[in-house]
């Protein structure tokens, strides 16, 4: 089969990126520019940044406004099992078509010049959405928040700050404060901000900078707060108390995910009813996702097990993991890992080893920055869990099933790891 004229354009763009990444705002300025400011056409943006949760959030925030009757373009990343996955053009995911004519044009625009793979295709993105006719448009940046490619929109509807941990140092900091600086970097000058819980050292940060720009802040904690009872979520703020269903996606953090996007909401306006369709309606793959249909589910469901899968890759998202699992039904929970070389992987796997009968260790196919099986078995190991490793998903998931059969079952350590899941899994 002959690959996609979108996957030879994507192609392409690598080839123009930078040898070194240096964040910067140059070179998308330079290509917006060249295309005419396409960022300064788009509907009304909602921009968002964070560690964990920015992905769940927009989502319930996309169900709720396609529940009140109105349209969204979204911009996410990265994708799982397909590029297009990453723009969403008013409800729909952009078509091979569009999306190679949108490449083709940044191409032109850009010329041989150095730019990264991230930044070519948020240009690319940006100018969809300037042309497709929608009400609103929901931005997830990519790394950080200041220098961040989606960070060009100088008025935005509303911003929106996910909490803050730590995760890619490399390029952010190795600290809350400098992380929280690079994130806090999405406030404008007079745009509200809802911002959900954050550690002191980051809330002093987000505070500091909201003041300085006059941005006002709407925090979990001071003007909304959520929580779950008798099975129900309570939200309330300064406009009343909403008593809805519990979110569609699966996890207790959902539950402050779905506190900012009903914070969100209320204040831009939307009635109950779009709240309660943010709640049941989002869905959101590769986060806590039980997978009921396929060749690798099909397997577990033949064993009585079930088979989860699980894209979190630092220790935030791990301790949701363990909370989420605290939540199901008592069964014994056997994992499949694979992680790339940048995260903390140790970080990752302590939180894992109170809830994980065994490790079962694997590398990512296709990515070169993936921890060889050997070396998570050695991390995991380290943190306390029982590990082995195996020659891939689907040998692991085999021998578990064998040895465990009933069991619990769930794939984790990367997003990447979880596109491949995906796929494999149809």
């Amino acid at each position: 089969m002959s690959a996609a004229r979108s996957d030879i354009l994507l192609d392409r763009m690598m080839s123009l990126h930078p040898k070194i990444i240096d964040l910067t705002l140059d070179r998308v300025d330079r290509l917006l520019a060249a295309l005419d400011h396409p960022e300064r056409k788009m509907p009304p943006v909602i921009h968002a940044a964070g560690t964990n949760g920015k992905g769940s959030t927009l989502a319930m925030i996309r169900a709720g406004i396609e529940g009140a009757g109105q349209s969204a373009h979204v911009y996410t990343s990265p994708h799982l099992a397909r590029f297009h996955e990453r723009i969403r053009l008013a409800g729909s995911l952009i078509d091979e078509d569009y999306l190679s004519e949108m490449l083709d044009e940044c191409l032109a625009a850009n010329g041989p010049d150095d730019i990264t793979y991230f930044e070519i295709t948020t240009c690319a993105a940006l100018l969809a959405f300037a042309r497709v006719p929608a009400d609103w448009t929901l931005l997830e940046t990519g790394l950080g928040g200041r220098l961040d490619a989606t960070n060009v929109v100088e008025a935005p509807a509303l911003t929106i700050l996910t909490p803050i941990d730590l995760d890619h140092q490399q390029f952010l900091g190795d600290t809350l404060t400098a992380i929280a600086t690079e994130k806090a970097g999405i406030l404008k000058r007079g745009v509200p901000c809802v911002v959900g819980p954050q550690p002191e050292e980051a809330m002093d940060v987000i505070e500091a900078r909201a003041a300085r720009l006059g941005a006002p802040l709407l925090a979990h904690g001071q003007h909304w707060h959520v929580w779950e009872e008798r099975g129900r979520l309570i939200f309330q703020d300064e406009t009343g108390l909403l008593d809805l269903p519990l979110p569609a996606l699966a996890g207790g953090h959902q539950i402050m995910n779905a506190g900012a996007a009903l914070a969100a909401l209320r204040h831009l306006g939307f009635d109950e009813a779009a709240c309660e369709a943010a709640l049941a309606n989002a869905s959101w793959p590769a986060r806590m996702q039980r997978l009921k249909a396929g060749p690798l589910a099909d397997a577990a469901a033949e064993a009585g097990s079930d088979l989860w899968l699980d894209g979190g890759h630092n220790p935030a998202a791990a301790a949701a993991i363990v909370e989420t699992l605290s939540r199901l039904p008592a069964k014994p929970t056997h994992l499949i890992c694979g992680m790339l070389n940048t995260k903390d992987v140790g970080g990752f796997m302590r939180p894992l080893a109170s809830v994980a009968e065994s490790l079962t260790a694997v590398s990512i196919p296709g990515q070169t920055a993936t921890l060889s099986a050997e070396e998570t078995l050695v991390a995991a190991r380290d943190a306390g869990l029982s590990a082995t490793s195996a020659e891939s998903v689907a040998a692991a998931l085999d021998d578990i099933l064998a040895s465990h059969p009933g069991a619990r079952v769930l794939i984790c350590g990367s997003l990447y790891l979880a596109g491949e899941i995906l796929k494999e899994n149809g």
